[in-house]
């Protein structure tokens, strides 16, 4: 069972940067493909990101160039890092742990086994 907990959203305006960071509990971490996504309010949950356990990265449309996943094995965090934000950009961003093992790409929400609470994120004009 990996528990994840969700630090840095706030309160922003139109050009700022966050930074979002996701805590693993568990110690096969390293193992996992880690996952953003957010969910505007009246909205379907929608990917972000993703980055495998050998770091590879994909991003959605909406946010390449933009945002920028990573992450630390070593201290059991995955980061977001968001620059440019947009009004649009408002959200609960969500993090999520894919199933162990395997470097793959997951973009689907269905297939991530693991979910934090999510922290929401507000991007003001």
């Amino acid at each position: 069972q990996v528990q994840l907990v969700e630090f840095g959203g706030g309160l922003v305006q139109a050009g700022d940067s966050l930074r979002l960071s996701c805590v693993a509990s568990e110690h096969t971490f390293s193992g996992h493909t880690m996952g953003w996504f957010r969910q505007a309010p009246g909205k379907e949950r929608e990917f972000v990101s993703t980055i495998t356990i050998r770091s590879s990265t994909t991003y959605a449309d909406s946010v390449k160039g933009r945002f920028a996943i990573s992450r630390d094995n070593a201290k059991n965090i995955v980061y977001l890092q968001m620059n440019s934000l947009k009004v649009e950009d408002t959200a609960v961003y969500y993090c999520a742990a894919g199933p162990y093992g395997g470097n793959y790409y997951y973009t689907a929400a269905s297939q991530y086994t693991y979910w934090g609470q999510g922290t929401q994120v507000t991007v003001t004009s």
